[in-house]
Parts: C-alpha cells; structure tokens; sequence
C-alpha cells in the first residue's frame, strides 16, 4: 500500500532383464594426470552420468587450497579422511539432521536392525553422492555393523558440510565440491587402496569406483561379496562385463527397481526441475515456451512439473510408445528443429548424445535457457562452444552466458552436467541400497553367481510398504478367496519380477 509522506509526496511500498546394444561398449580409457587446480569438464561419462545433488550451500569458494594440501583432524585426532573444511561439522550435522525426518524408512531399518547388526563385519567402500541424505545412509549402515569408506561419484555435488560432519564423525570420506579430475580418481584411490583394510563389499553411483578396482586392484575381488550399483551407466557396464565373462563377483541392479525407477526418476525430478531452474535463473515458468527432449520417467516427471506451472511444453521423442504417452499426456510431439528458434527453455532428459549441438543452439533464441536433467554430460554439445567467436561470461555458480559476436546469448546451467538440480531421490533410494547391501552380503553361497541380479520384487514393496506410515496410508488386504482368485500369496508379492512400472 502507497504511503504519504509528510510534504504530501508519495514513497514506494517497501520490499534381472536389459536389452543389451548391439555394439560392445568398453571401459573409457581416462588420463590422470590433470592440474589439480584446473576444474574438468567432463570426468568421464560415468561419473558425470548421475549428478544429482544440490550445490553446497556453504561452500567456501575463496579459499583456493587443495584440500589434498591440507593437515586436518577432527575433534578426537583422526585424521584419515579429505575434505574441504571440519570447521564446517556442526552445521553439516543439522542438515543430516533435517534429512532424517525425510527418510522415515532407513530410519525405522536403523532403529529395527541396529541389535541384529546384519552387516557386522562387512567393510564398504562408496562411490556416490556425499549429501545429507547419502550421510543418513553412511550412518546406518554403520548402526547396522559396517565399516564405510567414501568418495564423490561427482566432482559437483559434494556438500562441504556433510563431508565435515562425517569425518568428524569418524567416517572416512575424501571428497569436496569442486575436485579436479586428478583429485577425483586420487579419492577414490584413497578410499580403495589403504593399509591393514580391505573392501569387501562396493555400492557404486556410475561404475567409476569399481572400474578403478578392476584396473587397479583386480586382486581385491577375491574378498568382495558383491556390489550394488544405482545408475543406468553403472548397470549397463555390469551387463556388459557379465556379457563378457568378466565379471567376478554378484552384482545387484537397483537401478531398474520399480521404487528406484519412481521415485528417482518421475517424482523427485517432477520436483529438481523446478527447483533448480528457479535457484539458479529465477526465471518464471508461466507462459514460456519450453521443450522437453524425452519423454521417459525423467522427461514425464519434468513434462508434468512445468505444465502445472503454466508452461506451454514441447516434447521430443524416438519411442512410439512413449510418445503416444506424451500425445496422450496433453504434449505436443515434434522434432527439435521444428522449435528450436521459438522455446525459451530446452531441458535434455535422453540419456542420449549430441541431443543439442551446435547448429540448434545457433538458432536459439536471445536469453533461451539450456540445462540438461539426464544421466549424461554427453547430451548437450558444450565443446562446440568453446570457440574464439563465442564469449563465455560466467553469471554465478554453475550458470554461464554463452554470448555469440551479434550479442545473442543463451544461458547454460551447470555445462550440461547437474550439480544444479536437487534431486530427492534419496528419500528411497537409499533404503534400497541398504536393502541391497544386507541382501548381498549375507546371502548364502549359491545363491547368486557371478551375474548381474534385479531387486527381488517382494523387497521392492517391502520398500515402499516401509514409506507409507509416513503419509498416514492404510492398505487393503487381500481375503483368502480374494487371494487364491488372483493366484497370489496374500503378503506378496503383488507384480511379477519383470513388472516394473505402470506407466514407462
């Protein structure tokens, strides 16, 4: 409301089954000797396959020194572990404090198994992304037993303070946001090869860790039990080493878990997507053209967000089927060049390469925003533009116009890469992880052979049944004639093992 001043004027309002490719995809050879000081670009296509997690909000960009220059311990002298700051402990601790009140169901595992100690003995190394949720994670399995040694599986997503408050913790971690591709590779190192300790279990974001192990320390898989890989790359690369005879050890895909599947990939990036885009541009979603290249879990979560925000939304597809879901859905199906020059917003959820390249981006729109919500850095072609003609401004963290010689710009989130987008897919995940890892870990000898393995069904509604006290739900039980109608035990499970979802 306007307000008079006192001389009359008026002051302002204040203010188990993959389709494997035909083609055989090997391991990417990666160098190593990289600048420390020099951020990459692009890892490699694993790690760089899943960025998930939201930048750290207390990131303390000004102090330039490695970490790997540095001497910390924390409060009781440990000093086994790589971070960027274990001043940064306490408020690390009030985050993972927060994100135990989203993770009912690894909580009630924790509280359930504590006394059983399921994993007792059983020594993990990690490769994902180090949040607050993957803290909770790290913290229980210790509850139940474990001994845990942790890496980044992204030289993004790290949060600082998490990273503190687990070495303060006693956790062994060697990960910050920012790493260098030389750092990369020397944590995971790090967490592999140290003396008088030996993995004997992996849980692996991408495949990176276990492909150093199999390139460094092929010997180590003669004690590893098995490993749980989360990723679509990761999994696609145990199919392939299994293909080949070379896999050594039972593998579990919870990648292609129906619970995994949902909530990582439909719900929770239904909600990143708009979240990061609104962190990092501010911009306002209400009439803007956007277009959406896929149409699976991912892009249908994304499709759905912006469309409830009154965006009018494109959708680009190779599959029938699923652009008929996008037909169906209330999408317009076209093909990226029939709009490129009209969207204000390109958002890549493919999995593909070279979805954008260069010849798109030069017909963009003045101030059209391109950022990328799929499992690969390879889907937007960012090395097309670095070149003399084009300027590169950076805004603020993780956000870059690209400026082109008649002053158009675009502005590019995060590379293509996507450390901007908080995906919350832990709040599932990560139970299933533990799931994972207790299954593996304790299963007698025979059980499972050296193959790839999917999560066994009834442990994926037990995963989900876990979640429901949460939101109050009550489920229908089946009646003893019910049951024998439909040929189904009245415990479950309810989906035969290759139902994955109603809607992919």
């Amino acid at each position: 409301m306007l307000k008079k001043k006192k001389d009359g004027e008026i002051s302002e309002p204040s203010v188990k089954k993959i389709q494997f490719a035909d083609q055989k995809q090997e391991f990417n050879k990666r160098p190593t000797k990289i600048s420390r000081r020099s951020l990459s670009r692009s890892i490699s296509q694993s790690s760089t396959d899943s960025y998930s997690s939201a930048a750290s909000y207390t990131d303390s960009s000004d102090d330039e020194t490695s970490p790997r220059d540095k001497q910390q311990k924390n409060s009781k002298g440990n000093a086994d572990f790589c971070i960027k700051n274990i001043k940064q402990a306490d408020f690390g601790r009030r985050e993972i404090e927060i994100a135990e009140q989203e993770m009912p169901a690894l909580m009630a595992l924790r509280k359930r198994a504590q006394g059983e100690k399921p994993l007792a003995g059983a020594k993990i190394v990690g490769c994902t992304h180090i949040t607050a949720q993957t803290a909770v994670l790290m913290e229980t399995l210790s509850a139940l037993g474990a001994q845990c040694r942790w890496a980044a599986c992204n030289i993004y997503s790290t949060q600082n303070e998490v990273a503190a408050a687990l070495a303060e913790g006693g956790f062994s971690v060697f990960a910050w946001k920012g790493e260098s591709e030389d750092d990369f590779w020397w944590c995971i190192d790090r967490c592999v090869n140290v003396e008088g300790w030996q993995p004997n279990m992996i849980l692996d974001d991408g495949g990176d860790l276990t492909h150093w192990i199999y390139k460094k320390y092929p010997n180590m898989f003669k004690k590893i039990k098995g490993i749980v890989e989360e990723s679509v790359t990761g999994v696609h690369r145990l199919y392939q080493l299994s293909k080949a005879g070379k896999l050594c050890v039972p593998a579990m895909n919870v990648n292609d878990s129906v619970t995994k599947q949902k909530f990582d990939n439909l719900y929770c990036c239904r909600e990143s997507i708009l979240d990061g885009l609104k962190r990092t541009t501010d911009v306002m979603f209400g009439g803007k053209q956007v277009v959406v290249c896929g149409y699976g879990e991912v892009g249908k979560g994304c499709c759905a967000a912006l469309k409830a925000m009154g965006s009018i939304v494109y959708v680009t597809e190779i599959d029938p089927i699923c652009a008929l879901q996008a037909c169906m859905d209330g999408f317009r199906l076209v093909k990226l060049n029939e709009v490129i020059r009209q969207v204000d917003i390109v958002i890549t959820c493919t999995g593909n390469k070279n979805v954008v390249v260069r010849e798109y981006m030069d017909r963009m729109k003045n101030g059209c925003i391109v950022c990328n919500m799929g499992h690969s850095n390879t889907e937007i072609d960012v090395a097309s533009l670095r070149t003399p003609e084009l300027t590169w401004e950076r805004v603020r963290s993780q956000v870059d116009h690209v400026i082109w010689p008649d002053g158009k710009r675009i502005v590019l989130l995060a590379e293509s890469v996507l450390p901007v987008f908080h995906l919350f897919f832990i709040f599932v995940l990560s139970i299933i992880h533990a799931l994972a890892l207790i299954e593996l870990y304790n299963a007698p000898e025979g059980r499972y052979k050296q193959d790839v393995y999917l999560l066994p069904k009834k442990m994926d509604e037990y995963v989900a049944s876990l979640h429901l006290p949460t939101f109050d739900a009550h489920l229908t039980e089946l009646s003893d004639e019910q049951a024998k109608y439909l040929g189904l035990n009245k415990n479950g499970p309810f989906k035969p093992n290759y139902y994955r979802s109603a809607a992919a």
